[in-house]
């Protein structure tokens, strides 16, 4: 069984890690560079705001100590900039600062900085806080690959099947509009979205015969098809960041009259996010092309997914609102 122990083993490497010092004052720069001069540190300067984030991209640091008092773009502009981008937010940012009034330190957390360093330096200090940040900056970019390799095998499952190419995209996007449309906090929709890209990752363990088999599967294949959620909840569960998606990896296929797998749940034990997932891959699955049969349109789709709301199987109220977003938002959909 693949595991997240083994392949974030990968992940780690020894590496020297890259600091960008940003500060109008080069005295300022020498004195940060030799109290850091024997930690296994690369150094990279910039001395405006302007310049440290066109160089932010270039060098990709793993740590920025920033100035706060500069021309052009002071360092609470140049923070908020950075955290509000997705490509840098995670870089941890010690703020340089001879304002020590609260406000100012406010500020600063307000625009996503991690901490704040007062001058004149304490040279221990800036030390330990310095490598503090960098390991959790590394803890967090570990956390990212093994996350990244999994989502990678996810994509890999719909590669192995053209009939089912991009259907975890489809899935995420739409159960996040059926989110939205029941005001589901963003914390939610967000599970919703990373557990619409990982709902049948299990399905890496399957063989391609019996995914991509043309024919009706027989009572054997359809017992190990199933076992795709427990095997997806299996490779996910080690990262405790994927821990709040693991019901919908797991609970994506239970129907409320308790028919479902893998544990025949019934109504409310079925967790809201997996009912949503669940009744979205039906209507998915029915309006794509599939080897046995073509697509089904819109129309014909809901109409099989309201008798079987009818006898049972899905949330009457979800249904509601599927309806609603198929026939009003042409977004939603992804057939005429």
């Amino acid at each position: 069984m693949l595991t997240v122990d083994l392949i974030t083993q990968k992940a780690i490497t020894v590496e020297t890690s890259k600091i960008l010092i940003v500060d109008d004052a080069p005295d300022n720069i020498v004195t940060l560079e030799n109290i850091l001069e024997d930690m296994p540190y690369e150094i990279y300067k910039a001395y405006n705001g302007r310049e440290a984030l066109s160089m932010v991209y270039e060098v990709e640091p793993d740590l920025i100590l920033l100035d706060v008092m500069m021309p052009v773009m002071n360092g609470f502009e140049v923070a908020e900039k950075l955290k509000s981008d997705e490509r840098t937010r995670l870089i941890p940012i010690i703020m340089l600062t001879a304002l020590d009034g609260q406000g100012e330190r406010l500020r600063g957390y307000k625009a996503g900085v991690d901490d704040f360093i007062s001058k004149p330096f304490n040279i221990i200090e800036l030390r330990l806080r310095v490598s503090n940040l960098l390991k959790l900056r590394t803890y967090i970019s570990e956390l990212e690959h093994a996350e990244q390799i999994i989502f990678s095998l996810a994509r890999t499952v719909e590669a192995k099947d053209k009939y089912t190419e991009g259907h975890c995209e489809r899935l995420s996007r739409m159960s996040v509009s059926m989110g939205k449309k029941i005001d589901l906090l963003e914390k939610e929709l967000v599970m919703l979205r990373r557990g619409g890209l990982l709902h049948d990752i299990g399905k890496i363990a399957i063989a391609d015969a019996i995914l991509q088999k043309k024919g009706p599967l027989t009572d054997e294949e359809y017992e190990i098809i199933k076992t795709h959620t427990t095997i997806g909840e299996r490779i996910c569960s080690p990262l405790k960041s994927l821990k709040p998606i693991l019901p919908i990896i797991l609970y994506h296929h239970e129907k409320i009259d308790g028919s479902g797998y893998p544990a025949g749940l019934k109504d409310d034990e079925i967790p809201l996010n997996a009912r949503i997932m669940g009744l979205v891959d039906c209507y998915d699955a029915l309006t794509t092309s599939r080897s046995y049969r073509p697509a089904m349109t819109r129309e014909k789709a809901m109409r099989i997914i309201e008798a079987e709301t009818s006898n049972g199987k899905w949330d009457p109220q979800l249904f509601e609102h599927l309806a609603d977003l198929v026939m009003t938002d042409p977004n939603f959909s992804h057939t005429g």
